[in-house]
C-alpha cells in the first residue's frame, strides 16, 4: 500500500474526481477526511469506503469560508495529530460566457471556490506540516490554462491563479520538506466537464478512475523529491 497510515484532507470528495480519489487513497491505506457540502453524497461515500475495508471520515464544510477551513484543519489535527496530505480538489465552473456578461458576484464565487479555498486550507495545513517537516499539497488545475479560449468567464483566470499560487507555495515550503504540486486531469467524465462541454458525449471523456494514479504518486513518499510540478494526464 503506497499510502499506508497517511492522513489526507480531500476537498470536493463527494463526487467526480474527488470521489474516485477518495476510493483509491483508502484502498492504498490512507485515512481520508472527505470534505464536501452534500451530506447525502458524503454518507454514501463513507459507506462505500467502509464496505471496501477502507477508512474515511466525512466533514460537511464550505471551503470558501475561512472559519470552516480553520475548523476543518483543527478537527483533523485533534483526531489524528497530523496532516500528511492536502488535496485541494473542490472547484466551481461558473458560466461559459464572455467577460462582459460576467457579474462581479459570480467572479467572486468562482475565485472563492477555486483559489481562495486552496489558499486558506494550504495556509492552515502547512502551519502544521512545517512542524513535522513533511507534507504534500496537491492542487487541481485545468488544460484551459495552457490553451486559452474565449468565453471561459471567471473559470480560466481562476485556474491561472491556482497555477501561480502552486508555484509560489512550492518555493516557500521546499525548505520545510513540504512539496506542492498540481494536476491537470484533462477532460474527464464529471458533471463539471459535461457542463463545460455539453455538446460532447460524456462517454468520450476519460473515466474518473483513469486519473487517480498521479494523485497517489504525489501523495506518496515516491514523490518526496518532486515539487513545483504540473502533471498533465493524457
Amino acid at each position: 500500500m503506497k499510502l499506508r497510515d497517511k492522513i489526507v484532507i480531500l476537498t470536493g470528495a463527494s463526487r467526480g474526481i474527488g470521489r474516485a480519489v477518495a476510493h483509491k487513497f483508502t484502498r492504498e491505506g490512507a485515512t481520508v477526511v472527505a470534505v464536501a457540502r452534500n451530506t447525502a453524497l458524503l454518507d454514501s461515500l463513507i459507506a462505500e469506503v467502509a464496505k471496501d475495508g477502507g477508512k474515511a471520515i466525512k466533514v460537511e464544510a464550505d471551503v470558501t469560508a475561512d472559519q470552516e477551513c480553520r475548523a476543518l484543519v483543527q478537527r483533523t489535527m485533534s483526531w489524528f495529530g497530523r496532516i500528511d496530505v492536502l488535496v485541494n480538489n473542490a472547484g466551481l465552473l461558473g458560466s461559459r460566457n464572455e467577460i462582459t456578461s460576467i457579474e462581479p458576484e459570480e467572479w467572486d464565487r468562482v475565485f472563492a471556490a477555486n483559489v481562495k479555498s486552496a489558499f486558506m486550507l494550504s495556509k492552515y495545513a502547512a502551519t502544521h506540516m512545517k512542524e513535522k517537516n513533511s507534507g504534500s499539497i496537491i492542487n487541481v488545475t485545468s488544460g484551459v490554462v495552457r490553451h486559452p479560449q474565449p468565453n471561459w468567464g471567471s473559470y480560466l483566470p481562476s485556474k491561472f491563479a491556482v497555477e501561480g499560487f502552486t508555484m509560489m507555495l512550492a518555493e516557500e515550503l521546499k525548505d520545510f520538506g513540504i512539496r506542492v504540486n498540481m494536476i491537470d486531469p484533462g477532460r474527464t467524465n464529471t458533471d463539471m466537464v459535461q457542463l463545460a462541454f455539453p455538446d460532447i458525449p460524456r462517454n468520450s471523456f476519460k473515466h474518473t478512475d483513469d486519473v487517480v494514479e498521479p494523485f497517489v504518486f504525489l501523495a506518496s513518499d515516491e514523490s518526496r523529491l518532486v515539487t513545483g510540478t504540473r502533471i498533465k494526464i493524457r
